[in-house]
């Protein structure tokens, strides 16, 4: 693709300095840069993000041999990598260097751990008043727990979703991707974008405080609505639905599917396509009711499922307007063909020759779309350029900082 061909960036003219790693700043990031950002990734010589070695599975390289790991893959693309150690003081003081050419800064050490390098946000700031300064940390800058290192898992325990998620008789459960990372990622480009909007009318800069907590609190949602409105506290349900029903999975005669009824016309037409007269028995006529003997609607449609193949359900009730849906392995997901309709995985390819499929942004826009510009940079591969384009840094200076591992 010819920059002709390039589609129009939301964010082009934005530069996002990225002090991140791992994974709630690196998503934020990423999905700035998809948006048309150009995100400088600071990392340090030799190590690079902690996420690079996160592995199997990893990326090979045209001559064989090991790359980065998939999780740094993830969460990475379109960044120039640039590696400099802020940990000395010239390294930091280059990193504060590349300030007044930026907008946006991102970073998720502990709270205060940037400020014995100059790079918090009062220094930040101090160099441009415009900056938008976004702070990704566990517990946030304030409260008792501020100063503990935030890590998802144990966010979700403390925030109460593993409490919510997990058979009724067995252990809380966590969810098999990082969703507090994840959903503190993306509340902060919300975050982001709306305090750049501000600077751009303004003049001012703020630092955005975004918690890993904050986030899993909130996303809480009906669930956590509920305990504040009831003050019960909600049980685990598995596979259902604490205010829906039938919304659960059911054995089918080959395998399994989810029923998501959630009217009761839906059920009345469920009925009506598998040929039973629930929906005329008091107990199951309406939602409430259904809910409430949630256990005995449970045990007629567990033989009723078990009549049909799961193809055959998912025919019949799609028909019929009942949602539904298997349960697919990635292997069917990324075969799956609407899947493939939409766009959902990209090839892309390397300077060195190593290439592989990733997830594409899911953001669909008419005007400016999110595109992959870049694969995930190779460990320091833009440092030079950077350094170059932004701060006329010269061929022998480049030597001499590198000599001296700075950069």
């Amino acid at each position: 693709m010819t920059d002709t061909d390039q589609p129009k960036a939301a964010l082009a003219g934005v530069r996002v300095l990225d002090l991140s790693r791992v994974l709630a700043g690196p998503w934020a990031t990423q999905i700035l840069g998809d948006l048309g950002a150009d995100v400088i990734k600071i990392e340090k010589p030799g190590m690079g993000d902690d996420t690079r070695a996160w592995g199997p599975p990893f990326v090979v390289g045209a001559d064989g041999a090991q790359g980065d790991a998939a999780y740094y893959l993830a969460a990475n693309r379109n960044k120039r990598s640039v590696t400099i150690d802020f940990a000395q003081p010239e390294g930091a003081a280059l990193v504060r260097k590349l300030v007044p050419h930026c907008q946006i800064v991102v970073e998720n050490f502990k709270t205060g751990g940037l400020k014995k390098y100059g790079l918090d946000y009062a220094n930040i700031a101090a160099l441009n008043p415009s900056i938008v300064y976004c702070s990704i940390t566990g517990f946030g800058q304030t409260g008792p727990y501020a100063k503990r290192p935030g890590y998802d898992y144990i966010i979700q325990a403390m925030g109460g979703l593993m409490s919510l998620t997990g058979e009724p008789d067995g252990e809380p459960m966590k969810s098999a991707v990082a969703v507090a990372d994840l959903f503190t990622g993306m509340y902060a480009v919300t975050a982001i974008l709306a305090a750049l909007r501000h600077a751009e009318r303004t003049g001012e800069g703020q630092q955005i405080d975004a918690s890993l907590l904050d986030a899993q609190v909130a996303m809480l949602a009906n669930l956590g609505s509920g305990y504040l409105l009831s003050r019960e506290q909600p049980k685990r349900l598995g596979n259902q639905h604490a205010s829906i029903a039938p919304y659960q999975v059911l054995a089918t005669a080959d395998g399994h599917i989810i029923l998501a009824v959630g009217n009761d016309g839906q059920f009345r037409d469920f009925c009506t396509t598998s040929g039973v007269a629930l929906a005329d028995d008091p107990r199951f006529a309406h939602n409430e009711s259904r809910v409430k003997n949630r256990e005995a609607l449970t045990a007629e449609l567990a033989t009723i499922m078990k009549e049909r193949t799961t193809p055959e359900w998912v025919a019949a009730l799609e028909a019929a307007q009942v949602p539904c849906g298997p349960i697919n392995t990635l292997d069917q997901v990324y075969a799956d063909p609407h899947v493939i309709a939409r766009g959902a995985v990209e090839h892309v390819a390397r300077a060195d020759g190593s290439a592989f499929d990733l997830a594409a942004n899911p953001l669909r826009m008419s005007a400016t779309p999110p595109a992959t510009r870049a694969p995930p940079p190779l460990l320091g591969q833009d440092t030079s350029s950077v350094l170059k384009e932004l701060l006329a840094t010269g061929d022998e200076e480049l030597a001499r900082l590198r000599n001296q591992n700075v950069i």
